[in-house]
C-alpha cells in the first residue's frame, strides 16, 4: 500500500500550499468515480483530480485533459450548485488516516454565508467522495451510496448526518518517541514490520519494511532510531518522491524504498509522481470496463477468420487432388472393357507412369464403369473450380483477420474517446448496431482527435490512434512531402512529423512512438519504416486505416514510456 496515511500527510500538505485560498471556478466530473476541481489559486489555475475509483484512488494535481460527458452526473451538478465560485478556506488530513477534508466557504442561493466540506476518503474499494453541509453535519450526496445495509456503523446517504470511519485506536506516529516505539514492539516473537503496522497509525506495510531493512541489524536501539528518523523526515517534508522499478512489481513511495532493490526515478512532487504512476493505468480500467463488449466483439471476429482459414486450408488441401481425380477418371475410361458394376477397385497399367507400374482405383459398386470414370471426372472439375475460390476466401479471411487484429491492438492502447470512434467504425462496418440513432436519426461523427507530441528540437509529430485517425491523419491532414511512419509488418499506429526534412532525433523519437503505440509497445528493437507521405497509398476498397506505401527506410527503436511523456504536447 503505497498510498497510506504518511504519504496522504505528505500530499495534504503539497496541495494546501498550492491551492489554500483559492477560488473554486469549474467542477467536471468526467469518469463514473473521479472529479476535477479547476481552482484559481496564487494567480495560476490549478485542476485537482479527486478519486475514488477501487483500485486507484488519490487526489492530486493534475495536468492532464479529460474528456467530459456530454450530460454531467448529478453528483456534478449538485457540486457546482454548492462549491462553484467558492473558496477554498482550508484543507487537511484527517488525524493520520487516508481522508482529506477540504473547507470550502461561500454564498447559498439567498446570499447568506454557508460553509461546506468535501471530504476524501481514500480506503481502497470503500473510496468515496463525500460534500456535507458543516453547519449542519448533513451529507449533501457522495459519489457513492452506502446505506446501513451495507456498512452497519454508518450511512453514506443524503441527508445522513457525516459520521467519521470507526476509529482504529492506534498511536499517532508523529507524536510518537523512543519509549512508544520500544512499547509497540516484542522482539522475541519476530515479524517486527507487522507489529509496527498494528500498533502505529497511518503506516503501510511498505513503510514498515523499510524500517526494518534500514535498521540493519534490529535491536532496541536500531529500530526506533530509524523509525522516528524516518518520521521526522516525512514531518519536516523532507522527502524524494520516488516510484520504485523491480521485476515483480511497480510501487511507488515519499523516498525511495532501499529494501525493494529496484530501479528508482525520482520527482520533483508527489502530484508528478502520483501522474507519472498512474498513467494509462486508471485510463485502461476505465478501458477494460466500457470497452469490454467491443474487445470481446473484435476478439470473436478475429478467432472466427483464423478458424476459417484452418477450415479453408483443408478444402485447398483437398481440391489439389484435382490432378488425381482427371487421371482415376482418364485411366478407368481407357480400361472400361475391365471394369464390372459391383467391383469395389480396380488395378490397371499406370499409363502416366515412366516405369510402367499399376494404380488400383476405388470404385463405387453400385455404378457402372462408365458412371464411376464420369464421377472422377466430376470431382475433378468441382475441386479444379474450388482452388480458385478458396484461396480468394482464403485471403479475404486473412484480411479481415488482420484487421480485427489491428483493431485489438488499437482498444488495448485506446483512451475513452478513442473507444468510440473505434466503436463507429465497427457500425460503419456493419459489425455492431448503431446505439447512437435516435428517433431515426443518425448522429453525426466529430472530427477525429490526434494526439499531439514535440520533439526534441521542436517539431511536431502526430499519432493516431485508432483506423478513422489514420485515416485522417494520412488521408487529409497531412500534407504530401511531410514524413509519414508505421511499424513494419506490425499492427499499429500511423505516426506523421510535420516537416520535410526532420533531423535523424526527430525520425528516432517518431519512430519510437510508432513502436509504442503498436503491437510491439514491449519489444526492443522495433522495426519503424518511414517515407514521404505520398508514397503512402490507400487501396480502393480497402480496410478502414490500412495503406500501402513504398520508397521506404527502416529503423529499429526500442519503446520508452518516458520518452512518451515526455514528447506529449
Amino acid at each position: 500500500m503505497s498510498f497510506d496515511g504518511l504519504f496522504t500527510n505528505a500530499i495534504s500538505h503539497e496541495l494546501s500550499r498550492a491551492l489554500k485560498g483559492g477560488r473554486i471556478n469549474k467542477v467536471h466530473q468526467p469518469y463514473k468515480n473521479e472529479i476535477i476541481l479547476t481552482i484559481r489559486a496564487g494567480g495560476v489555475n490549478h485542476r485537482l483530480l479527486l478519486s475514488a475509483h477501487p483500485s486507484y484512488a488519490r487526489a492530486q494535481l493534475t495536468t492532464e485533459t479529460h474528456e467530459n460527458p456530454s450530460e454531467p452526473p448529478m453528483f456534478c451538478m449538485l457540486l457546482r450548485k454548492h462549491i462553484e465560485g467558492h473558496i477554498l478556506e482550508d484543507l487537511y488530513q484527517v488525524e493520520t488516516d487516508r481522508m482529506i477534508i477540504f473547507e470550502i466557504k461561500g454564498r447559498n442561493e439567498i446570499g447568506d454565508i454557508s460553509y461546506k466540506q468535501l471530504i476524501i476518503e481514500i480506503m481502497g474499494r470503500h473510496s468515496n467522495i463525500i460534500l456535507v453541509d458543516k453547519t449542519r453535519n448533513i451529507i449533501l450526496d457522495s459519489i457513492k451510496h452506502v446505506s446501513f445495509a451495507v456498512n452497519s456503523h454508518r450511512a453514506i446517504l443524503p441527508g445522513q448526518p457525516y459520521v467519521f470511519p470507526p476509529e482504529q485506536n492506534k498511536q499517532n506516529p508523529f507524536l510518537a518517541n523512543e519509549e512508544d516505539v520500544l512499547r509497540g514492539i516484542d522482539f522475541n516473537t519476530g515479524r517486527l514490520d507487522r507489529q509496527l503496522v498494528e500498533h502505529f497509525a497511518g503506516i503501510s506495510p511498505l513503510f514498515a519494511k523499510e524500517v526494518i531493512f534500514q535498521s540493519g541489524l534490529a535491536n532496541r536501539t536500531t529500530v526506533p532510531e530509524t523509525f522516528l528518523s524516518l518520521i521526522k523526515q516525512i514531518q519536516s517534508g523532507t522527502i524524494s518522491p520516488s516510484i520504485i522499478t523491480t521485476p515483480e512489481k511497480e510501487a511507488f513511495y515519499l523516498f525511495p524504498l532501499d529494501h525493494l532493490k529496484g530501479e528508482v526515478k525520482s520527482f520533483s512532487s508527489l502530484s508528478e509522481l502520483l501522474e507519472r504512476y498512474y498513467f494509462g493505468k486508471a485510463e485502461r480500467d476505465r478501458v477494460k470496463q466500457q470497452g469490454n463488449d467491443i474487445e470481446k466483439l473484435i476478439t470473436n471476429e478475429k478467432e472466427k477468420n483464423e478458424k476459417k482459414i484452418d477450415k479453408l486450408e483443408a478444402t485447398l488441401k483437398e481440391a489439389e487432388k484435382a490432378d488425381e481425380y482427371q487421371r482415376y477418371g482418364e485411366l478407368l475410361t481407357a480400361n472400361l472393357y475391365a471394369a464390372k458394376k459391383g467391383m469395389k477397385e480396380i488395378e490397371v497399367l499406370d499409363y502416366y507412369d515412366e516405369n510402367g507400374g499399376t494404380v488400383v482405383i476405388p470404385l463405387d459398386p453400385r455404378k457402372s464403369p462408365s458412371d464411376n470414370a464420369q464421377k472422377y471426372f466430376s470431382k475433378y472439375q468441382k475441386a479444379k473450380n474450388a482452388v480458385s475460390i478458396v484461396i480468394e476466401q482464403i485471403e479475404k479471411a486473412r484480411v479481415e483477420a488482420a484487421y480485427f487484429d489491428s483493431l485489438l491492438q488499437q482498444v488495448q492502447s485506446a483512451s475513452p474517446r478513442d473507444l468510440q470512434e473505434i466503436r463507429d467504425e465497427l457500425v460503419e462496418g456493419g459489425y455492431i448496431r448503431d446505439r447512437k440513432k435516435r428517433n431515426g436519426k443518425k448522429v453525426q461523427n466529430a472530427k477525429p482527435v490526434l494526439d499531439f507530441y514535440q520533439s526534441s528540437d521542436g517539431t511536431e509529430i502526430i499519432v493516431g490512434k485508432n483506423n478513422k485517425q489514420n485515416d485522417y491523419l494520412t488521408n487529409k491532414l497531412a500534407a504530401r512531402d511531410e514524413i509519414w511512419l508505421h511499424t513494419k509488418d506490425i499492427p499499429g499506429s500511423h505516426v506523421v512529423i510535420r516537416s520535410k526534412e526532420p533531423s535523424e532525433g526527430t525520425i528516432h523519437e517518431a519512430a519510437m512512438l510508432a513502436a509504442y503505440f503498436s503491437k510491439a509497445k514491449n519489444s526492443s528493437s522495433v522495426p519503424v519504416d518511414f517515407t514521404k507521405v505520398r508514397h503512402v497509398k490507400k487501396p480502393s476498397g480497402a480496410k478502414p486505416g490500412f495503406v500501402i506505401y513504398d520508397h521506404q527506410q527502416t529503423v529499429y527503436v526500442t519503446p520508452d514510456e518516458e520518452m512518451v511523456l515526455k514528447l506529449k504536447k
